[in-house]
């Protein structure tokens, strides 16, 4: 069983809207072979409390907007470090990058595939590494 392709349109449009916010390190895997409450998840983080909220305010924002999806429920808003909204389709995470790291969801699903998104999803992260390296 492969995400349906309702879960993949959202995937991209929350990993954009994602993008535009300056998240970094955005992935998402198909997670439909291993659970039966969804079909992908959508990862992210961002640096501080406040990017975080400006992240889920987007994406929920544009997934309204783009494909008429209001999350089924929503949690860890309050505390701004990692927040989940629940789509049925996808799961989005927006996690702080410390929460990241310490929770490393990634490792999680490694053994799921990726859900393809496009090359340049993550170009801003990849230029502040550059610049952070002086190339």
């Amino acid at each position: 069983m492969t995400a349906s392709e309702r879960a993949n349109q959202l995937v991209q449009i929350a990993a954009e809207a994602a993008a535009e916010k300056l998240a970094d390190n955005i992935i998402a895997y198909d997670v439909s072979d291993q659970l039966v409450i969804t079909d992908a998840f959508v990862l992210c983080s961002a640096a501080n409390d406040r990017q975080v909220r400006s992240i889920v305010d987007e994406i929920e924002k544009r997934l309204r907007e783009d494909a008429g999806a209001k999350p089924i429920r929503r949690e860890g808003e309050r505390e701004g470090r990692w927040v989940l909204l629940d789509y049925a389709d996808i799961i989005v995470h927006v996690q702080h990058e410390e929460d990241r790291v310490y929770y490393a969801l990634e490792r999680l699903w490694k053994d799921c595939p990726p859900v393809p998104l496009p090359e340049d999803i993550n170009a801003h992260s990849e230029q502040r590494v550059r610049a952070g390296d002086g190339q």
